[in-house]
């Protein structure tokens, strides 16, 4: 019986890059940082979370329109507020719908990264 996610992956053409950013703008710590034959394995945790993310080597990442990540957070408005802050550049602001309110943003790799609420 499946009992959760260990990890989910993010491509990133720059992972130097791509770990600043999830770092130090979005907060999430360093669970893993290894060389990986030429490139590098990192695993990000946000802070008290078991789900790991992996900032995998690719080429040309974030084409789509589709989030390649989706976080959840207690407050939207004030996430992205916060997020702003720390120089985040949003595509949507804060959002209601049907389903909840919601804001995006695209991350250093051009990856859009959605924050709901649950």
């Amino acid at each position: 019986m499946l009992k959760r996610i260990k990890f989910t992956t993010v491509p990133a053409e720059d992972q130097s890059r791509a770990l600043d950013f999830y770092s130090k703008k979005l907060g999430f710590k360093i669970f893993t940082d290894q060389a990986m034959g030429e490139d590098r394995w990192i695993e990000l945790q946000i802070p008290g979370a078991e789900t790991l993310l992996v900032l995998l080597k690719a080429k040309n990442p974030g084409n789509g329109n589709t989030p390649a990540l989706v976080l959840v957070a207690d407050n939207v408005k004030g996430t992205y507020e916060e997020l702003k802050g720390r120089g985040v550049e949003f595509t949507e602001p804060p959002t209601k719908a049907p389903w909840g309110e919601h804001a995006t943003f695209r991350d250093s790799e051009g990856n859009l990264v959605l924050i709901g609420t649950a």
